[in-house]
């Protein structure tokens, strides 16, 4: 399943109309992580899915226009950051 199809369930959206507005919302997630320091693959996995998805809520606000990254998102942000940088100290994959 793609991150939009994964993202539409999570937020109880069906059909394509809003598609290119949460690809976009997406996009600019997943560049957040990465920039933060979470690595690509990490962002690419499912482990991300939630976040992304709570990301995507936070930033459409359903029209509020606040575009405000809610505490949790911040949070689960960190964790992935610092799981990434854990498995790297250990030499795991």
């Amino acid at each position: 399943m793609a991150i939009l199809d994964d993202v539409k369930t999570g937020l109880g959206i069906t059909g394509n109309y809003q598609d290119g507005a949460l690809n976009l919302y997406i996009d600019e997630v997943k560049a957040f992580l990465t920039d933060a320091g979470v690595k690509a693959e990490t962002v690419d996995s499912p482990a991300a899915v939630g976040v992304i998805t709570r990301g995507v809520a936070d930033l459409w606000n359903y029209g509020a226009g606040e575009g405000a990254l809610s505490e949790y998102f911040m949070q689960r942000a960190i964790q992935l950051k610092l799981k990434d940088s854990a498995t790297a100290e250990s030499g795991a994959g």
